[in-house]
């Protein structure tokens, strides 16, 4: 339980007063009492923000709230039986009070239940020995024999032939460009549906990107859309130097499709498969079907070096153009010679140990993140307005993130309710991808959508994501599920 130390206020305290007490204490709540200290209601910055946007300034005083019965409980409960009260009311704090119903100590719910986090890393016991092998022979500076281990143990995983090792998938999608000569002036094709790394490297680049719908049968890149856009742009005398696709969310795009639409005009694939390592379309890895790919090893990935990224190719001269650039593109010479900018992208020692032990359980976490995915579609199969990111048939998601769409036809909840809602029980979600072109920085940028509706814009509106890790146990899951269920049904 909590001390009370800041968070008592009377009805005296200005909204002002109010907020520097909330950022004073650190607290999420403030008890206001009476001048018999007796609990009159709980305190919440969105309850002053309420005041504030009917009209009420700062100077004005808490009297103006209006009344609330708290919820509250006595001295003795246990954390079990206080858990279950804020679980029945949907709070996560609940204040204790004395005999004469003055406040004594809050119950705060991180305390007794641990937030279930979107998608947690997942250490095991083999990263630690690569890392001691680096310390041990002193190999902590960046590249040494983990990258390069690292390097091939990837290439061997996904059937592909060199793979360079560098900071970031964004920085592998920057360099992926740059050995496309992509300049400015130039038009890249990018996936809108995606995070903003995806798209940010053709800034870099000085070039535009010009965004593509996703469609139905995998939430990823049109194929009807990108025709439709590089035929466009044939006519206008400026054809696209590359197309970024984004397999999103851990499923693959329909490659097949795409690269022969591609190929077809004699446009270069740069394929994003942050998201989808150890994912497949049609037996094929994802991420080896462009002229390069692109993995993440951020935190919250599949597997996660903390931070750093991959960039695979079957041209091995392309790939040691990559190592060169991201390492200053310093020249081999006797002192330091360069004749071109470089980037400082190269991954570290240290960091691609720590890949090379989660790359040996990779298969692990990819079924424990389908494991979880299943358990969610079943156990909320009895919900129609649930509708689940599809996998088609020969395909091999690794389901990286649990995505759903609240069908708005079928239920009245939104995403931002549903978010809220399992906030209060300490379960954090998040929105799918607000689409790029919808984004302000690319306000300006041209979009093709799959047909005459904007189909990667409905997704944004009606999806989510939900706690995915693959160290979720089944009861996180089942507690997930059970509180769906509850916020449907309410």
């Amino acid at each position: 339980m909590q001390e009370l130390n800041n968070i008592l206020v009377t009805s005296q305290y200005t909204l002002k007063d109010a907020l520097v007490s909330l950022d004073k204490s650190g607290a999420s709540v403030l008890l206001l009492v009476d001048e018999e200290g007796v609990l009159q209601r709980t305190v919440t910055d969105g309850d002053i923000r309420r005041l504030l946007l009917t009209g009420f300034g700062m100077e004005d005083t808490l009297t103006q709230l209006p009344a609330k019965k708290p919820v509250s409980v006595e001295v003795g409960i246990s954390g079990p039986d206080a858990l279950a009260v804020m679980n029945k009311y949907e709070i996560s704090q609940l204040p204790v009070i004395d005999g004469d119903g003055r406040p004594v100590a809050l119950h705060l719910r991180s305390e007794i239940q641990p937030r279930i986090l979107l998608s947690i890393p997942h250490m095991g016991e083999l990263e630690q020995k690569y890392v001691e092998e680096a310390f041990r022979t002193n190999w902590i500076a960046p590249l040494g024999p983990n990258v390069d281990g690292f390097e091939k143990e990837i290439s061997e995983y996904v059937k592909t032939g060199h793979a360079a090792a560098v900071s970031s998938g964004t920085a592998a999608i920057h360099l992926a460009l740059r050995l496309l000569d992509v300049g400015y002036g130039d038009t890249v094709f990018c996936s809108s549906f995606t995070f903003v790394a995806s798209a940010n490297p053709v800034l870099y680049q000085g070039a535009r990107p010009v965004f593509i719908d996703s469609e139905p049968d995998t939430w990823n890149m049109s194929p009807q859309a990108l025709e439709r856009a590089i035929q466009e742009s044939l006519e206008t005398g400026q054809k696209p130097k590359a197309v970024i696709v984004v397999h999103l969310y851990g499923q693959s795009a329909k490659m097949s499709e795409i690269m022969t639409i591609c190929n077809r005009y004699d446009v270069p694939v740069v394929e994003d498969a942050a998201e989808s390592l150890g994912g497949l379309h049609q037996g094929q890895h994802t991420g080896t079907f462009g002229k390069f790919g692109v993995f993440s090893f951020n935190g919250n990935k599949i597997i996660t070096t903390s931070g750093g990224g991959m960039l695979i190719s079957n041209e091995r001269v392309m790939v040691e153009k990559a190592r060169y650039l991201s390492t200053q593109a310093r020249m081999p010479a006797p002192h330091y010679e360069h004749t071109e900018v470089g980037y400082n992208y190269r991954m570290s020692n240290v960091l691609a140990g720590i890949g090379r032990g989660q790359l040996a359980v990779l298969d692990e976490r990819v079924l424990a993140r389908r494991k979880v995915f299943e358990l969610y579609k079943n156990g909320l199969s009895d919900f129609e307005c649930l509708e689940w990111m599809p996998e088609p048939d020969g395909d091999f998601s690794n389901r990286w993130l649990t995505a759903v769409r609240l069908n708005p036809e079928k239920t009245r909840i939104k995403p931002v309710e549903m978010i809220s809602r399992l906030s209060n029980f300490n379960i954090e979600a998040r929105h799918l991808w607000k689409p790029m072109h919808l984004q302000p920085l690319f306000s300006e940028a041209q979009y093709f959508s799959h047909t005459d509706t904007d189909f990667c814009q409905d997704l944004f509106n009606s999806g989510l994501c939900l706690p995915s890790g693959s160290s979720m146990s089944n009861e996180q899951t089942s507690f997930v599920i059970d509180k769906i269920r509850y916020i449907l049904n309410n």
